[in-house]
């Protein structure tokens, strides 16, 4: 019968029963003991006195055998804590460019959600802290690196997996290797915990844990000991051979069959490596752009058959039209495709603002590894994938055929008149490029081939890897994947997860891994009353992050451009509304659906049914026009139109839906009285008018009618083979077409509209991100003229609103998180009464908010004092909340002129004199370029 446990293991802590011999590296050991006993050279020589035991932190020494009988077996030695420390495996750190200046904005969450992010994210101490109340001392922390099981009596047990135990106190807290709580007990002696060492067990509740290292609390805070969201670590370290050891003489040594006559092959191997092969072309030429040679440990795995190193080298045909920062990211690109960065997998994300040449820089890398290669001079790629959207398949084929014509690479596109199953008939296409949608529809063709490198334009439509898109993408067997977006993800840590997630699976671990140790802290750590030990640990897992991230991430702004472009003045101008636009204002927030939304009696999203109500309105009244009239007929006062009710008899007598008055809109007459004297007074200038929906475009349309401006226009309905061809027509000097009717949802991204050098932006998005791209549209590459680029908005209403936001989030320039999607947009009581506002009493509510006494005559001047008792807490939440939205965004407005409608007569290039009764105020700021 089995003997019942003694009495000592009911303790919290025991001995282990067993000891494995050699658990730690020998050579270590004996060099510690030529410490002890002075002794150099003897491994068996020991000290004759055991040193003072002061803890239970001792190691094992293994015994040597013995041949003389006047020898001695070792002692133990006394551990030090250093020397524990230095032997816990280090993460490689990493930075990212993309990551380095961002600032996480916080989400708007509940109390409740709240609490459970911060209890997740930061470890329990309150019984500890309130005892450490009374005795006046902090409760010592320990990090141990431990193995753990169900609690049982069993010899042998069977361990679980791995996890990490914290200790404060009389407390401890167990953590799996993807940040999640899975054990916690108190009530443990101090000086117990304080004392556990290597291999000794612990209970914790139902399970058993037995330690196998000390960690460090920079190692805990970073969020370098979980595994399961960095990485594994021996998978993220390099490859290192012996100092002893070349790859050469083992590579030179190839097996030999000896029941088979093998001597060819070896004959065959030696002669691969006496062949003298010269790189494509010279090196030593100058401007040459030579790729980095393969390291010895990249040497040892991709190059077995010891084929001769050469250079690589960029054609000059292409290297000779790179700029400094082009060739940079052609560079880092080739890095990362080939392996030669510290870090899980073959891709790289290309994060460069809109217009710094990311597709020429993918046309180089592409054209390179197609005809080189590092090992032998063989080239790398033999098919490559292009995945773009529609929009700028054309645009692709295009840019291919500019920089290396029709005779050096031939590149196939997907059309309606170019299927994919011609492709597959073919060997004489290594490159194909295709749209989204046309890709998950052809899938089943495409998947028949094998590509040796797959490029995604506009990779932010990957950041959801459940979707079909991108799973489909990441089913291909390629690993070189590269991914381009001049708006990348920073502030929805999730969404930038996904799109490393394509790029290198596993880098970051599982999703729920990266949400526990990443995303809840760094989101925490920027709520509003955060602790200041939330900050720290926030901060130090941002920092984490930044590090791990930087090695496949490359991040440049358009400030390095600048000197290649003419320059850039962008003004910001408030409206007027006209006295139909306030009377259904007023109406309109009147309405029961608001109240009910503003008394939170309604669930699901009605509010988002009032906000879209709202930016019509504030395009024209014609828009919402129809829908108040069909409202008359419906009783129910429950029904989604009902925000419509009761508008219809505020129209005046003989309004028509159809007319779209200049009078009854302040953003119409003030961009029609500027499209009148730009066409007057520059007639070779061309503009591009930018909305977001396409009943505004509509509008804007007729009104070009009815003043015989010639247009173009490019929408969701604009066939995908039409639109390139479109741009080029309207970019062409001898186009007769004025104004470029635009849809920034269907052309915001990728198109090249350097033939207009002004742009109107008539309606705002919640995601300034599409604001920014098709503000991109015209101020790049082979822009000649000076730019103008013009923002309406209607003072004192929603418009305003949702500016404040997108500049309290991101600044000015890059882009915040992306919340097109409707079930995302979540707001807080607070924000709804604040967007359900109208200030018909200020010239400027942006300007009032930034407490700027300038009186509209501001040139340059410090930031304002952060004090947050004379700002409007429901603007942008709470004091803690405005504080710090106001250093990441609002203070970026200090440095851009402040002017009233009364100083647009020293701005005549302006072309708005004449309509200075219908502008409050503006906001101004010129971005100065070298090329004019």
């Amino acid at each position: 019968m089995r003997r019942s446990a003694a009495p000592s293991q009911v303790n919290p802590t025991k001995r282990p029963k067993f000891m494995a011999p050699f658990k730690f590296d020998a050579s270590k050991v004996l060099v510690d003991t030529t410490k002890i006993d002075g002794t150099i050279g003897d491994p068996t020589a020991v000290d004759s006195k055991l040193p003072e035991r002061t803890s239970n932190k001792f190691f094992i020494v293994p015994k040597v055998p013995e041949t003389g009988k006047d020898k001695e077996p070792p002692s133990e030695n006394p551990v030090i804590e250093s020397e524990i420390n230095s032997n816990v495996p280090q993460r490689p750190k990493f930075a990212s460019p993309s990551l380095v200046t961002a600032k996480f904005s916080p989400k708007f969450i509940s109390s409740t959600a709240k609490e459970n992010v911060l209890r997740e994210c930061v470890p329990s101490e309150s019984k500890d802290a309130t005892l450490s109340s009374f005795t006046g001392q902090e409760p010592e922390k320990r990090y141990l690196s431990v193995v753990w099981c169900k609690r049982s009596n069993k010899k042998h047990k069977k361990w679980e997996g791995d996890a990490v135990l914290f200790t404060c106190g009389r407390s401890v807290t167990l953590y799996d290797m993807e940040g999640k709580e899975i054990a916690k007990g108190s009530g443990y002696k101090s000086s117990e915990l304080l004392s556990l060492s290597e291999d000794e067990t612990l209970p914790i509740g139902g399970k058993e844990v037995q330690v196998m290292s000390v960690l460090t609390e920079e190692q805990f805070k970073s969020g370098t000991c979980f595994s399961g969201a960095g990485g594994n670590s021996a998978a993220a370290t390099p490859f290192v051979l012996d100092k002893d050891i070349k790859a050469d003489a083992v590579v030179s040594k190839p097996f030999t069959n000896p029941l088979v006559d093998n001597r060819s092959q070896q004959a065959e191997v030696r002669s691969a490596a006496q062949i003298t092969v010269t790189p494509r072309h010279d090196p030593h030429a100058p401007g040459a752009l030579v790729m980095p040679r393969p390291s010895q440990s990249h040497q040892f795995k991709w190059n077995k058959k010891n084929q001769p190193v050469v250079d690589v080298v960029v054609d000059p045909y292409l290297s000779v039209h790179l700029r400094p920062h082009q060739r940079e990211g052609v560079l880092f690109l080739y890095e990362c495709v080939m392996g030669f960065r510290n870090y899980i997998g073959q891709g790289a994300i290309l994060a460069d603002d809109m217009g710094l040449g990311k597709t020429l820089q993918c046309i180089t890398l592409l054209w390179t590894l197609y005809k080189q290669g590092p090992y032998g001079a063989k080239p790398v790629l033999r098919r490559c994938l292009v995945i773009t959207p529609g929009s700028l398949v054309k645009n692709w084929y295009q840019e291919f055929k500019k920089w290396l014509g029709s005779e050096r690479l031939s590149v196939y596109a997907v059309s309606t008149d170019k299927k994919v199953a011609e492709f597959l008939n073919t060997t004489i296409y290594p490159v194909l490029i295709i749209s989204y949608e046309m890709f998950v529809r052809a899938y089943d063709q495409i998947q028949q081939l094998t590509f040796d490198l797959i490029v995604c334009d506009e990779g932010h439509r990957l950041k959801n890897t459940a979707i079909k898109t991108t799973s489909l993408i990441m089913s291909l067997p390629c690993t070189r994947r590269v991914v381009l977006s001049g708006t990348p993800i920073q502030n929805d840590l999730q969404e930038f997860f996904s799109i490393v997630e394509f790029c290198n699976p596993g880098v970051l671990g599982s999703s729920t891994a990266f949400r526990r140790v990443f995303e809840n802290p760094i989101v925490a750590a920027r709520q509003p009353g955060a602790s200041k030990e939330e900050i720290e640990l926030g901060d130090e897992r941002a920092a984490e992050l930044t590090r791990i991230t930087k090695s496949f991430v490359l991040r440049r702004t358009q400030d390095i451009n600048n000197k290649y472009l003419p320059s850039k003045n962008e003004i910001v101008i408030f409206c007027r509304p006209s006295s139909l636009q306030l009377l259904l204002y007023h109406q309109l927030l009147r309405c029961q659906l608001i109240r009910s939304c503003l008394a939170g009696r309604l669930t699901g999203s009605p509010h988002l049914i009032c906000i879209a109500a709202l930016k019509k309105l504030c395009n024209h009244p014609s828009l919402i026009f129809s829908k108040a009239k069909q409202m008359d007929s419906f009783q129910k006062k429950d029904n989604e139109d009902s925000v419509y009710q009761g508008l219809s008899e505020l129209f005046y007598p003989g309004f028509s839906e159809d007319q779209y008055s200049f009078e009854d809109s302040g953003k119409l007459k003030v961009l029609f009285s500027l499209l009148e004297e730009l066409h007057h007074q520059s007639p070779t200038e061309k503009l591009v008018l930018v909305s977001n929906h396409t009943k505004t475009l509509d509008l804007l349309q007729v009104c070009c009618d009815r003043s015989q401006y010639k247009y173009l226009r490019l929408d969701g309905q604009t066939p995908t083979s039409k639109r390139q061809e479109i741009v080029q027509r309207f970019n062409s000097k001898y186009c007769p077409e004025f104004i470029f009717l635009l849809s920034s949802k269907a052309g915001g991204v990728g198109l090249n509209l350097i033939g207009a050098s002004r742009l109107v932006l008539y309606d705002i998005d919640w995601n300034p991100a599409n604001d920014l791209q098709a503000m991109a549209r015209v101020w790049r590459d082979g822009q000649k003229k000076k730019v103008y680029i013009y923002r309406l908005l209607t003072t004192g209403t929603l418009e305003e609103k949702v500016y404040q936001r997108q500049i309290s989030k991101q600044g000015l320039s890059g882009a915040v998180m992306d919340v097109r999607d409707k079930t995302d947009v979540q707001f807080s009581l607070e924000d709804l009464k604040d967007l359900f506002s109208l200030n018909t009493s200020t010239d400027c509510d942006t300007h009032d908010l930034l407490c700027c006494n300038c009186g509209g005559h501001k040139e340059a001047m410090e930031p304002p004092s952060s004090d947050t008792s004379v700002i409007r807490h429901c603007q942008l939440g709470q004091p803690a909340l405005v504080k710090k939205s106001r250093s990441l965004g609002m203070d970026e407005l200090m440095a851009w002129k402040h002017l009233t409608s009364s100083s647009l007569q020293e701005y005549p290039m302006w072309y708005l004199h004449k309509v200075t009764e219908l502008i409050s105020f503006l906001f101004y700021c010129e971005t100065k370029g070298t090329l004019l």
